[in-house]
């Protein structure tokens, strides 16, 4: 096999494949549109993969440079997926995986105009219920399905419209394009205008006092159905705070944005946000959820919220610049806290995010200065990872676990977090040029890093799938998902990222058809029945719209 990234490689980036087959003499050749032989050379023997007990070696092509469409064919006679090169492949791409969270609206019709082909009717238009009062009923229609359910959970809309907005601000010039949403046109950019959609239902699932209701979903999973077949009774699952200090964070950050767009929109955020604030602070013990019985609905459970309180303290402080916030973001950073990731389990790089890029720098340079050595002593380490594999990813064996790919996604994340650092660095007048020559060379180590993420996720690994709906010849098409499997539509729309291996498959379809021992890397299945392998989530894609519109600014 030759695994590469079938979308293909930025023109002046590293342009590396995998052939495995694995020995030094291996010869392959670059072939271009015309059946030429641009390139012929020999591959670098790496030896053995761990995460996959692939023997491979290394095809590297980075002085290719100019755009086309090109294949590889090596000595034993394999070919690869054809694949291009250029400046600006990867623009289709951030654009797909930001429009297919319009496919994930609930409460309205998907009309043909903007859905094509994936239309269906109004959904979940209902009142729901308090599980702990089924005789209070409240409106809280809209927002995104979370994933292959209907369900919709706070968590998770947090962090995944927090990777959106830090991708529109850091990158906005990526976001210039419509993406042909009911709202496109309205002057305010269309990843904007998404995430308002879920900021909206977001307002609606705050109580009295402040708190998060942690879910909003049906009792039971519904059987596979397209949406507006699902009659469900919904309801309202009690509040956590761990679901309450996400909110808290995301309403301060998306306060922060909109701003210049609605200034009475981000009031009401910001005023949501407080209140959510205030929440916490009456409750500083932990409440957790765990789903009660008669319910099998995500559950988005966690063992602490000192992350989640972290990220909150941060978004605040940055957003409002009183110091009270920064006091307890103090105190918090003195915990055991990574910092790096940005997944809704561990929220805690969020706030490091938060600090880092603040224009403002408003927090005290002893704080800065520690997010900063914390997030620059991860991406040195992942470098070190993806240095360590045959599939120049930045994983372990131990990290392909349910949702793999989003821990692939948020390290990427985390690279470009430094390259952004960097970049601010390289601007210093106090810089000399040997400095700035180190820095240019470290952020180019970052940024083949995160590029190396992106190449694993669309082709660059063991099974050969690239993990994007719609994009490499042999893009994954069966998302655990009901719409797309219900639909009577062959192929599910282009831009869903899928979970990816799990070392440990916890679906029947997966457990049954994957032999135990098979390498971490390869216990994957493209079935629609293969939830913990094949399903997909608004945080799965999030990430990669921030990852791809760094590289297309």
């Amino acid at each position: 096999m030759i695994a590469l990234n079938q979308v293909g490689y930025l023109t002046d980036a590293v342009k590396k494949a995998v052939l495995t087959k694995g020995n030094s003499f291996q010869v392959f050749q670059i072939v271009d549109g015309e059946n030429k032989a641009v390139l012929e050379k020999k591959a670098e023997a790496f030896g053995m993969d761990e995460a996959s007990q692939d023997e491979v070696s290394i095809a590297d092509f980075s002085e290719i440079t100019q755009a086309g469409i090109y294949f590889i064919k090596d000595n034993t006679g394999d070919i690869s997926y054809r694949f291009a090169i250029g400046d600006d492949i990867y623009q289709p791409l951030q654009k797909d995986l930001l429009k297919a969270l319009y496919y994930q609206r609930c409460g309205c019709a998907l009309e043909e105009k903007h859905a094509g082909v994936y239309t269906h009717a109004c959904c979940h238009t209902g009142e729901a219920k308090l599980w702990e009062n089924h005789e209070i009923s409240k409106e809280v229609n809209g927002g995104w399905h979370d994933a292959g359910d209907f369900g919709r959970y706070i968590s998770p809309a947090a962090v995944a419209v927090a990777h959106l907005l830090y991708a529109y601000m850091l990158f906005p010039e990526s976001f210039q394009e419509e993406i042909n949403i009911p709202e496109s046109g309205n002057g305010v950019p269309d990843i904007l205008n998404e995430c308002r959609y879920e900021l909206e239902w977001m307002l609606k699932m705050q109580d009295e006092e402040g708190g998060a209701y942690h879910k909003l979903t049906s009792a039971m999973h519904a059987d596979f159905m397209m949406p507006e077949e699902d009659k469900s009774q919904f309801y309202l699952f009690p509040v956590s705070s761990m679901a309450t200090a996400d909110y808290a964070a995301s309403m301060a950050l998306a306060s922060r944005v909109y701003a210049a767009y609605d200034k009475a929109f981000a009031d009401k955020m910001m005023d949501a946000a407080k209140k959510a604030w205030s929440w916490l602070e009456k409750h500083p013990e932990y409440i957790g959820f765990k789903n009660p019985e008669n319910c099998n609905t995500g559950e988005y459970d966690d063992v602490c919220d000192k992350d989640e309180r972290l990220w909150a303290a941060a978004e605040m402080f940055v957003a409002t610049g009183e110091g009270k916030y920064q006091n307890v973001l103090k105190e918090l950073c003195k915990e055991n806290l990574g910092k790096t990731d940005f997944g809704w389990t561990d929220v805690s790089g969020l706030a490091s995010m938060a600090i880092l890029t603040d224009a403002k720098k408003q927090a005290e340079e002893g704080i800065r200065q520690e997010f900063r050595d914390i997030i620059l002593a991860e991406a040195d380490r992942l470098v070190k990872l993806r240095e360590e594999c045959g599939y120049m990813v930045a994983m372990k064996p131990e990290d392909y676990v349910w949702g793999s790919n989003m821990v692939v996604l948020n390290r990427a994340m985390l690279m470009v977090l430094a390259c952004t650092m960097l970049e601010k660095t390289e601007t210093d007048e106090k810089n000399s040029e040997i400095e700035d020559s180190q820095l240019k060379m470290q952020k180019k180590l970052y940024e083949n890093t995160a590029l190396a993420q992106m190449h694993y996720l669309l082709g660059t690994n063991a099974v050969g799938y690239s993990y994007v709906t719609g994009y490499g010849e042999n893009a994954y098409k069966n998302p655990h998902n009901r719409p797309t499997e219900c639909d009577g539509i062959e192929l599910p729309m282009a831009g869903w990222v899928s979970g990816g291996p799990s070392g440990i498959p916890y679906d029947e379809t997966a457990i049954q058809n994957i032999p135990q021992g098979t390498p971490p890397m390869k216990c994957y299945l493209d079935h629609v029945m293969c939830y913990s392998l094949n399903e997909i989530t608004i945080y799965w894609n999030s990430p990669a719209v921030f990852v791809t519109a760094y590289f297309n600014r």
